[in-house]
């Protein structure tokens, strides 16, 4: 017996590059630092927003590519001598990415009070039906 892949279903033509998506998000479920939210604001719409503290727009870079949205954060050293007795304040280096659906692009991005906000925006495509003429085969002589 031959097993399947999601992949390569026979029911699922052209969809080989899900199955890629879904190994590419599973390698990046394990990520936990920064902490994050997404949620649906509209019907077509949603924010996802990164508890980033002590980030400041220069230290944040946000970039899209092959349908991945990567945000990374590197803040850079302030340079005083400090001495800490407790330090909970999380001042790392991260890099956290999500995979965007085809139609959803990046809107905007804002960083207020500690929480950068991502908006994106789904393109819902018109519907097309198109209808295919069937030709015949032509008749043989015999």
């Amino acid at each position: 017996m031959t097993k399947l892949s999601f992949g390569a279903h026979p029911f699922l033509l052209g969809f080989e590059q899900l199955e890629r998506l879904v190994e590419r998000t599973a390698k990046t479920a394990g990520e936990g630092y920064p902490p994050f939210n997404i949620e649906a604001v509209g019907e077509n719409d949603y924010r996802i927003t990164l508890a980033v503290a002590g980030f400041r727009d220069e230290d944040l870079a946000i970039t899209v590519e092959d349908r991945q949205l990567v945000v990374r954060g590197r803040q850079a050293e302030d340079g005083q001598e400090r001495i800490f007795l407790h330090r909970g304040i999380a001042a790392r280096a991260f890099q956290r990415s999500f995979v965007l659906a085809e139609g959803v692009d990046v809107a905007g991005a804002a960083l207020e009070h500690g929480l950068l906000h991502i908006d994106l925006r789904r393109t819902v495509p018109e519907t097309v039906v198109q209808t295919i003429a069937i030709a015949t085969a032509p008749k043989s002589n015999r």
